[in-house]
């Protein structure tokens, strides 16, 4: 049984590095964005390389550990939640990837006036992403539960670029490639924010036994599993 939570443990840990090294990879994309300068993705291109890596080892730890130990209530949740967060860090490494392809169009132009607010949008993601991840740390229900309602500022932040960019391409039809890459990178963004979220309601299956994906979030839902 100590070898057994030994492994869990060091399946958490893998999980954490995981998230920290896509934070990472947000967090170069935005530099290369915001200081123009493209050459800053490589290294976001190599540490997708990593965070591939880490998802096959997750993903066949997980499954090792659930057929030899047949766990039950908390640690078999935890087992899934281990699965599909892995999933999820994954997909948020493939949109900060989007992000930096699409970088590539926008400094083709001249930078547009609303560039200033896609960094701020960036950040309510990348906190999220952190906010998740800590409370998978932590076993923070609250502190998940604050991720699921940080989601909407980032879906506002969403709304509000798209029709700014709209306005732009409409007045500006020379620079529509760069606003289009623009809308694209605010949509990159909201889906990192979906997927920390998703992250989070993780987090609540785990330790409470509770599915609140969907907007299923009644106190009445009935565990998945005792």
């Amino acid at each position: 049984m100590r070898n057994f939570q030994e492994q869990l443990d060091l399946l958490l840990q893998k999980l954490i590095v995981m998230g920290t090294t896509t934070e990472s990879m947000i967090e170069i994309a935005m530099r290369a964005l915001t200081k123009r300068n493209e050459a800053l993705t490589a290294e976001v291109f190599v540490k997708e390389d990593e965070v591939n890596d880490m998802q096959i080892e997750v993903d066949e730890m997980a499954v090792r550990l659930t057929a030899l130990q047949q766990p039950v209530g908390t640690d078999v949740r935890f087992l899934f939640m281990a699965s599909r967060i892995n999933t999820e860090l994954e997909r948020i490494g493939d949109q900060a990837i989007n992000i930096c392809q699409n970088t590539h169009y926008v400094l083709l132009s001249p930078a547009n006036n609303l560039l200033p607010e896609i960094p701020v949008m960036a950040e309510l993601a990348r906190k999220m992403l952190r906010d998740s991840i800590s409370a998978v740390i932590t076993r923070d229900c609250a502190l998940a539960e604050s991720v699921l309602q940080q989601d909407e500022q980032v879906d506002a932040f969403r709304n509000h670029l798209i029709r700014s960019l709209l306005e732009c391409m409409m007045s500006s039809p020379t620079t529509v490639q760069r606003d289009l890459s623009l809308v694209l990178i605010s949509r990159n963004l909201e889906r990192i924010g979906d997927h920390s979220t998703n992250i989070a309601e993780e987090v609540i299956y785990w330790r409470k036994g509770k599915d609140v994906r969907h907007g299923n979030r009644r106190s009445s839902q009935a565990p998945r599993y005792n």
